[in-house]
């Protein structure tokens, strides 16, 4: 289904939010929210590690052994995932999300209460039915929480929005860890503090969730399936349709198949490689929430407050090269045996473990938020619930297939680093997968990179690019890497009309094909070309994406703004032929003439880009500034071209 198709959804937020993503916590849109998740979250992991505890450590069930126990209530909290994931998408794309949250929070209270009495008498049935609607609960809440971002947070807002409901669920799950074990070690009244503990989070959820705002339902009329089966792959469908969701869809679910890697072998990790204790295991714990929270957060600010996809590869790759140092870190560890916290650290070998879990949790974190955010951008609202429900669905899937495929690897001998070796190698393998059949991601890296490391890129006016529908931008045209910079820019993708002699630019060419820029020839050259051109930009405004035009026809050949060609007026036509209003915003690339890859050269008389290799160095000042929309009945060459000279002053 094309993007032009898309319903509009009402955001709450009538301005961004100019404190960034700290200031969403003083705004009633988001904190009750995120305190809401919060809670949860930690209510969900004090449970389960405290209930691990207690059969693991503390009572001698027979039908339940000791070693199996965290295996037997992972999979038992995991199981609704499966089966009522597609369900639960329906129900958020159905209902109200607000009501659905506060009526979630209830059943949260009401399980946790008989949560409580199995803590007290010690039965561990109920606890197991206890711990498998907290999960159930979970599986409803997860589609609600993606679904309700968006509702309520501007496109600026998105990756801010992500980056701290992520790294909030991180931290919780590490608190309710550290709590659970905590509380349920004191002698005797442990179990009892731990039911009272699981209430009374249960409680300050629900009054967190008492103050979310209304979050009226996308798709009320939806008949609901409740045949798991048919809905998941409806579910599975509704994303396939673009392709760009589905991947990143299952870029997430990779990250947690990753991730469980990590997360499993910690114990047995600290324990027979790091030759540490339980504190050296809880330690390694603490080291990846807190790297995941750091890169969540990190990437409001390197994505300039929008959803920044340029940002997957460079988790990816951070994931990838600290995995596999992990392995050579580990190898040499003098020998020794039950090392303590204190004399753990005290050894200079281990720190680079240490530095190495950090830096690859927290590229994971750069490469799961954007993704995150994108799925929520660009889902259709009526049906971004069920599409975030498929997403958890596959989550469960890999995480699954990674205990199986950790289980039958470490069975065929393979030793613990040896599997964060292999994950690395695998993690590198599938992202290049992934980034070669949706090469959007990989233009934005590019783009990310040059707007960063090449030049020192400031963006005004970004607001006026459309998160939305149909529009044409029209900039000046300075040098060869213009569009790499219009793409740095701009939340959305941008299809370029470009010269066609630009595509034999090498690398820059290739560049711009993957970008699927289209390009054009002179109507005296090539007059196929010309108009083939046309009718393709034509079908760019019809499926209501970005459309940009370089008017001037050519790179300035002396750093001056040349007239504007009619091409600008045969695209509008076309569009208003078709029903199209596409606004035309007008851009200025500034202080981009004198670099390296502008005309400024002169070589046997003629002017000559990419001559002269860092002629200003790296991290040079350069500016695009953008201007209000224009109306396509009131746009014209020459009053576009003066808009456009008004921004490069």
């Amino acid at each position: 289904m094309s993007r032009s198709t898309t319903v509009a959804e009402p955001v709450n937020a009538a301005a961004h939010s100019e404190g960034g993503q700290f200031a969403l916590m003083g705004q009633r849109r988001f904190a009750p929210f995120f305190w809401t998740q919060f809670l949860g979250a930690a209510n969900d992991n004090l449970f389960k590690f405290a209930f691990t505890v207690l059969v693991t450590y503390q009572l001698q069930v027979q039908w339940l052994p000791a070693d199996l126990a965290g295996l037997v209530i992972g999979a038992l909290f995991i199981l609704p995932f499966l089966l009522f994931s597609a369900t639960s998408g329906q129900l958020a794309d159905k209902l109200d999300r607000r009501q659905m949250i506060v009526w979630l929070k209830r059943a949260e209270i009401g399980i946790m209460a008989v949560a409580a009495l199995g803590f007290f008498i010690h039965n561990i049935p109920v606890l197991l039915v206890c711990i498998f609607l907290m999960g159930l609960q979970s599986t409803v809440f997860g589609p609600v929480k993606f679904a309700y971002l968006p509702q309520h947070l501007s496109e600026r807002e998105l990756t801010g929005g992500n980056g701290m409901v992520e790294m909030g669920t991180f931290v919780a799950i590490l608190l309710g860890n550290v709590a659970g074990g905590l509380i349920i070690a004191v002698p005797e009244i442990g179990a009892h503090h731990v039911g009272f503990t699981c209430v009374g989070l249960a409680l300050l959820g629900r009054l967190a969730s008492h103050h979310i705002p209304a979050s009226p339902a996308m798709d009320p009329s939806l008949q609901i399936n409740w045949n798991p089966f048919t809905e998941t792959w409806a579910n599975l469908k509704l994303a396939r349709q673009t392709p760009v969701v589905f991947r990143s869809v299952l870029g997430i679910s990779w990250m947690w198949f990753f991730g469980a890697v990590f997360l499993s072998l910690f114990p047995a990790f600290a324990k027979d490689v790091l030759h540490g204790d339980e504190q050296v295991a809880s330690l390694l714990l603490v080291v990846f929430s807190i790297g995941i929270g750091t890169g969540s957060l990190m990437c409001e600010m390197l994505s300039r407050r929008h959803v920044e996809i340029g940002l997957v590869p460079v988790g990816a790759i951070g994931m990838s090269v600290f995995s596999i140092d992990l392995y050579f870190a580990t190898r040499g560890l003098p020998p020794a045996s039950g090392l303590g916290l204190g004399a753990f650290m005290a050894d200079a070998a281990h720190w680079r473990v240490l530095a190495d879990l950090t830096l690859l949790s927290l590229f994971a974190g750069l490469y799961s938020v954007p993704m995150y955010a994108l799925i929520q951008m660009r889902s259709q609202p009526t049906h971004r619930a069920r599409i975030i429900a498929a997403n958890n669905i596959l989550n469960a899937l890999f995480m699954i297939a990674s205990a199986l495929i950790a289980g039958a690897l470490l069975g065929a001998g393979f030793t613990i680093p040896q599997m964060f070796l292999f994950v690395g190698l695998a993690n590198a393998v599938v992202a290049f997968y992934i980034f070669m059949l949706v090469p959007e991601y990989l233009l934005r890296f590019v783009a990310w990179v040059a707007s960063r490391f090449v030049y020192r890129f400031k963006v005004q006016g970004d607001e006026h690019i459309p998160t939305q529908g149909a529009a044409v931008l029209v900039c000046n045209h300075v040098s060869f890497v213009d569009a790499v910079l219009l793409m740095a820019a701009s939340p959305r993708p941008i299809r370029f009309i470009m010269d066609h002699r630009i595509f034999k630019v090498p690398l820059l060419g290739w560049l711009f094909k993957l970008a699927k820029a289209i390009p054009i020839a002179p109507q005296k050259e090539d007059p196929e070309a010309y108009e083939a051109a046309f009718d393709v930009a034509a079908q760019v405004l019809r499926e209501g994406d970005l459309l940009a035009i370089f008017p001037e026809g050519g790179i300035t050949q002396d750093g001056r703004l040349q007239p504007f060609k009619g091409g600008i007026m045969k695209i509008l036509a076309r569009a208003q032929a078709d029903g199209v209003t596409a606004p035309v915003i007008p851009m200025a690339l500034n202080n981009l003439w004198g670099s390296y890859f502008s005309r400024v050269e002169v070589r046997d008389g003629a002017n000559t880009a990419m001559v002269r290799p860092f002629r200003r160095g790296f991290f040079s000042r350069v500016g695009l500034n953008v201007g209000a929309s224009v109306a396509p009945n009131v746009a014209s060459p020459e009053g576009l071209r003066q808009r456009v000279a008004g921004l490069a002053a």
